[in-house]
This record gives structure tokens, sequence and C-alpha cells, in this order.
């Protein structure tokens, strides 16, 4: 109880270092910057501002809303990281989440580490903090890769050392921005995942990537079956293009077999009327069953 009791006394010693010096506090040097820099103080939310460098663009009600409630019931667990700027104002580096659940459960104020920053090493901070501990998107991820390579002219060595991954995955992240739009904002609503985009990077007309893409969202193909279509349209297979027609005896026995072996049977039939048909299962079980149909 003790330890707890002088935790609080040092939030207020800093608290009023904070009301009292804020304002002449402006870089590493100034006088009582090191006693506010680098602690934990209760900010007033309405000092503090979003971070413009934010990569995520979209929050999750759902989740934002359990977030407060969570903070309603036990507090901010994890303070905010907020860097200074002139006056008695701040600027958050990370926490966004935190701090607009704050705001939702009508909290005045909030628990932040504070930093001086500039507006580069801002950017990088910011960027490098959400790639590293938030769930975005890939677009998302691959652009905050391209702004810490245009803006803070990090080559993709120094770049996949900064966020502590592989050049590799930076380099497939960053092949993601050469899909067509209308694919990159597929990606990012979740109608495709990345596997399928690395696959459709390979289809060098845009016209092609948006029939593979069309296909995939319609069929529910998986990664393989696009990688596969892909390949098919590099050595020459028109059939990505214009989907083959099926022919007139498999259409009227389809239904039939789908009504015989309880699964959703696929038939493809080649040009000289070859063809296949395919009769999926889901267990062990699934697969005796049928083949019992078929005795």
């Amino acid at each position: 109880m003790a330890k707890a009791t002088k935790k609080q006394a040092l939030g207020r010693g800093l608290s009023a270092l904070l009301k009292e010096n804020s304002a002449e506090i402006n870089s590493a040097s100034d006088k009582n910057a090191d006693k506010l820099v680098g602690n934990i103080v209760e900010i007033e939310l309405k000092s503090i501002e979003v971070n413009p460098f934010q990569p995520r663009t979209y929050f999750d009600e759902e989740a934002l809303t359990e977030l407060a409630n969570s903070i309603k019931e036990l507090g901010v667990i994890q303070p905010i990281t907020v860097r200074k700027l002139e006056g008695n104002k701040f600027q958050l580096v990370s926490g966004e989440r935190r701090f607009r659940a704050s705001k939702l459960v009508g909290n005045t104020t909030v628990p932040a580490y504070i930093r001086i920053a500039n507006d580069q090493e801002m950017l990088e901070m910011a960027l490098v903090e959400n790639i590293q501990r938030k769930n975005l998107d890939p677009i998302e991820v691959a652009l905050s890769y391209q702004r810490l390579i245009d803006e803070i002219k990090l080559t993709q060595e120094q770049l996949s050392t900064r966020v502590g991954k592989k050049r590799s995955t930076v380099t497939n992240y960053l092949r993601l921005l050469k899909l067509d739009p209308i694919i990159q904002t597929g990606m990012r609503d979740g109608f495709i995942s990345m596997g399928h985009g690395r696959a459709l990077i390979n289809v060098d007309s845009s016209e092609d990537q948006l029939n593979i893409y069309t296909k995939i969202v319609k069929e529910k193909l998986s990664v393989r079956q696009t990688e596969a279509l892909v390949k098919s349209l590099k050595e020459g297979n028109t059939a990505v293009k214009k989907k083959q027609q099926t022919p007139k005896f498999a259409k009227e026995a389809i239904n039939d077999l789908n009504s015989f072996f309880g699964q959703k049977v696929s038939i493809s039939v080649n040009a000289k009327g070859k063809g296949k048909l395919t009769i999926p299962f889901s267990s062990e079980e699934d697969f005796n069953r049928i083949k019992n149909l078929l005795k």
C-alpha cells in the first residue's frame, strides 16, 4: 500500500511541474526537461491533439467500446505516448485507441509518457510503433513502409532493420502498392488476402488483374487457386479472361449430382469434351459416406 501511495505522490509532483513549467520546456536541454521528459504524467485530454502521422485510418467502433468499458472499470493500464509541443500542448505519438476510448467514457485526463521529438522523428516513431503493435491491414502496412522510405529517406535494408522484419517481407508489402487501386481497396476491406494480392502482382495488365480479382471474389477462390489461375494466364490460357462455358449436358446433371452426393460438386470440360468431376468431402466420415454411395 505504501508503494502505491509513493507512486501517487510522484504523479502529483510531476503534474505540478507540468502545470508550472511545461510552457518553457521545448527541448531536452531546457531547465527541468529531464524531470518531465521520459516520465508518466496525467495530462488533460483537451490539451492533446491527434497524431497527423497516424497510419491507421479505421478504428473498429465495437472494439473501441469494449476498450472504453475496460477503461471505465480498470483505468488506462498502459499510458499513451505524447510529444511536447509549444506551450501546454501535446501531440499523440501512440495510443490513439486509448485516447479515443478515454474520451468516450468521459475522462478528462489520461496517463501519458512524454517525449520531445521533431516532425521527422515523430513520423518515424508513429509509423514504427503502429507497424509493430497494431493489426494494420496489408495496404496500411505497405503505405507506412513507403512513407518511411520516402519521408525518412530509409533504404529497404535500413527499413527492415528498423521495423524488425526480413527485407523480403518488406519488399512483398511494398509490391502490393503496384496493384490496381480497386484491388488494394478490396484487400483493405477484407475481400481478398495478402496472399491473393501477392499472386496478382505477377499479372502485368491492370485489366487482367481486375478480371482475376472479380473471379476470386465471385467464386471465393483460395490463394492456391489464384496462383494457378495466374500461372495459366501467363502460359497463354485465355480461359482466364473469358469464363469457359459449361456444356448443356453437364448443366442439366449438376443439380442431380449435388443432391445425390450431398455436396456441391464441380464439373470442368475442355474444348474436346473431356472433363473432370470433383466431389469435395469435409472429413474421413464424409469421405466414407461418399465412397459407400459409389458402391
